[in-house]
């Protein structure tokens, strides 16, 4: 039997730090953690589908919240039945430790079959809902932000003083790309980025 661990967080600026420490007081060998930084609206995630790959009948997962496995109601369901029926592994919910341990409705027969569904079909509902408010929040926000006149997304770069100097040498091949890059002190994704700007103006 393998224990494993799956946190999850839904983008790149938030941290993983609090669900990766309960792994790490459980004794969950780091081998054996995957961790994704993604949309729970999707289970198409790498480290998800890596982990669904290795595990075995009898393995342990241990996830600290329902709505880290996923945040829609038909998708969780699904997971959750064919990691611990199909598979046969089991999963344990850290924050609903009591109700949420397949190895207890295991135990339980078809009786425990029943009462896993309707929890889970009842958080599920929950995790979705909570998913759904979050998307309206979101754009509220941004309706709010366009009616103020606020910018939204990242804020362009600025382009150089002597961009269209070094632009014309980079065109007419007197230097590459990579010494205007370095000329102008800019990243290679800005670079071109203002350099197709650039030749729409024009």
């Amino acid at each position: 039997m393998i224990t494993m661990g799956y946190a999850r967080v839904s983008t790149k600026e938030q941290n993983l730090g609090r669900q990766l420490e309960k792994f790490k007081q459980l004794k969950i060998e780091e081998r054996y953690i995957f961790t994704d930084k993604v949309s729970g609206a999707t289970f198409d995630r790498e480290q998800y589908q890596y982990m669904k790959k290795m595990i075995r009948e009898g393995d342990l997962i241990y996830i600290d919240a329902l709505d880290r496995l996923g945040r829609t109601y038909d998708g969780i369901i699904e997971e959750w039945k064919c990691i611990t029926r199909k598979i046969n592994a089991d999963i344990v919910i850290l924050e609903n430790e009591t109700l949420f341990d397949s190895r207890k409705f295991k135990s339980m027969g078809d009786m425990g079959k029943l009462m896993e569904d309707q929890f889970l079909s009842l958080l599920s509902y929950v995790a979705e809902q909570e998913r759904l408010k979050i998307k309206k929040r979101q754009a509220e926000g941004i309706a709010v932000a366009r009616k103020n006149g606020i910018p939204l997304g990242r804020p362009k770069a600025e382009i150089p003083s002597n961009f269209e100097d070094i632009y014309r040498k980079w065109k007419s091949g007197t230097i590459k790309g990579v010494e205007a890059i370095k000329l102008l002190d800019l990243k290679k994704t800005t670079f071109y980025s203002l350099v197709k700007e650039y030749e729409q103006a024009v």
